[in-house]
């Protein structure tokens, strides 16, 4: 037998092989239960899914307007995991990213008052989650409402930054630096296009602290006075709550000045927050109407915790863009 022949033969066993094995595929999906083939599929198809969700890119849903007008109650948005590196499994073991959180940035991070049901129950939340592309949530409160497991704010400090509120305006004092800047001036220095949404305006500011004057006053257990209670009427559906509890803890402090515990909040107060090492401060463009690290049982967050960075707005279609 001759090279070619040799060739012919190893060519017709390889394809005759080829065929049989094409043969017996065909013939076990013949005889392969139909049910059993979808949920074959359906399982294949939720492991990719979940692949994608953890590691990849997550779909999230905005439930609240604390980022209006950069993003929408109802905004589904696609979030990047590789960014800030994902997790190994929902709640463990953070993997390295390619980046750290800076400022600006949009981001997303598990909510501090969220209580998980275990890990079983969050990888099959977000399984049925990402396959129905952040329509369906199975994980719900007592009334049936979507538990907020996740939010999604803007950070705007870093590392040894301080910032206090001047009627509602946020003043920054940068790490390493002892003067302030105004954050929209910063804002606008930087050429950033997202607009800070205010839902008070300057000219409500002496009814709001004379609010808060009154309610420090009731607090002690006096009576204000009607000038003052006159001053406070006013209707705000979104008051500044920070530079109202302000007032009120100034007034607590001239009710009885011999207090040391209300001397220690007032000065917390007229600190401001900082930023500690190896966290970023999370706060909503929609000033007066977002939960974030100005409260009390907030604060900064562990740059550990942060999950992803926004991508982009896929739904509804009139608003689908890139986040900024």
């Amino acid at each position: 037998m001759d090279f070619f022949d040799r060739i012919q033969l190893i060519t017709e066993k390889c394809l005759t092989h080829r065929a049989k094995k094409r043969r017996i595929k065909k013939e076990k999906r013949k005889t392969k239960n139909v049910v059993l083939d979808w949920i074959e599929a359906f399982l294949w198809a939720a492991c990719m899914v979940l692949l994608l969700n953890q590691y990849l890119v997550q779909a999230y849903r905005i439930p609240s307007g604390s980022m209006v007008e950069t993003l929408g109650v109802g905004d589904h948005v696609f979030v990047n995991k590789i960014a800030y590196g994902p997790e190994l499994l929902p709640g463990f073991f953070k993997l390295p990213g390619f980046a750290q959180p800076k400022r600006n940035d949009i981001i997303i991070f598990e909510n501090p008052s969220y209580i998980s049901r275990g890990t079983a129950f969050d990888i099959l939340q977000r399984v049925i989650y990402m396959l129905t592309l952040s329509l369906v949530d199975i994980d719900r409160d007592d009334s049936g409402d979507p538990k907020v497991h996740f939010l999604i704010k803007r950070a705007i400090g870093t590392a040894g930054d301080r910032f206090k509120t001047e009627n509602g305006d946020m003043k920054i004092s940068f790490a390493g630096e002892d003067r302030w800047v105004d954050e929209i001036e910063y804002i606008e220095s930087r050429g950033w296009q997202h607009r800070i949404h205010r839902l008070m305006r300057q000219d409500q500011y002496p009814a709001l602290i004379a609010a808060g004057r009154a309610a420090g006053w009731s607090d002690r257990g006096f009576m204000p006075s009607q000038q003052l209670i006159n001053e406070a009427q006013h209707n705000m559906l979104y008051p500044d709550f920070f530079t109202h509890h302000g007032v009120r803890l100034e007034t607590w402090r001239k009710a009885d000045p011999g207090n040391e515990v209300f001397s220690v909040l007032l000065a917390k107060n007229r600190l401001g927050w900082y930023v500690p090492e190896g966290r970023v401060f999370p706060v909503g463009d929609n000033r007066e109407n977002s939960r974030d690290g100005r409260s009390p049982e907030f604060g900064a967050v562990r740059v550990s915790k942060v999950l992803g960075r926004g991508m982009i707005i896929y739904w509804p279609f009139r608003r689908i863009g890139r986040i900024i």
